[in-house]
């Protein structure tokens, strides 16, 4: 019984790894997110690699891998989150961190108003976080509704006023 206990090891181990490299942006993605050191976003990055391949064993083949992972990813970040607060503020990226607009061929106003949603992003509580990233990834409301356990009308008011605080915050201040 040693061998075929050994083989669907070997077997789970290829699939997680196949399915995480498919899949590894999400997980840079919210450790960029949600971290502004870049020692806290690789601490981030191996935390959530490691919880991912904890929960595998109750991964359900018949679902979005990519929406269980974001799920998981989310959790271990806000979790993360959590527990920096204690330790330090959020703190707004770095240059390092944003690509310079100027190499992109972008306008500096287009530059600052990045660098502004940045900042707007940074403020935000974990879980308003977690709505804005998935939407501007362009998930559905279902699929943002089953990753952070909400329902989609919750999603839809939330995510409504997420654009209206960065409508504020965003809009230029009328001189007196």
């Amino acid at each position: 019984m040693g061998a075929p206990a050994a083989t669907m090891a070997v077997d789970t181990r290829q699939q997680f790894h196949a399915l995480f490299e498919h899949h590894r942006k999400i997980v840079f993605k919210v450790a960029n997110t949600y971290s502004r050191h870049p020692e806290d976003r690789a601490d981030l990055a191996q935390e959530i690699a490691a919880q991912l391949w904890r929960a595998f064993p109750g991964y359900d083949p018949d679902r979005s891998f990519s929406t269980w992972m974001y799920r998981i990813a989310l959790n271990v970040a806000i979790s993360f989150v959590r527990g920096r607060r204690r330790d330090r503020q959020t703190e707004p990226l770095d240059d390092d961190h944003v690509e310079v607009a100027g190499d992109m061929g972008v306008a500096y106003e287009t530059d600052e108003r990045v660098r502004a949603l940045d900042r707007f992003i940074t403020r935000l509580e974990p879980l308003n976080r977690a709505l804005l990233l998935l939407y501007l990834e362009e998930r559905c409301y279902r699929e943002i509704a089953d990753i952070l356990g909400i329902s989609e009308t919750n999603v839809a008011t939330k995510i409504s006023r997420l654009k209206q605080r960065i409508r504020q915050d965003m809009a230029p201040t009328a001189s007196n």
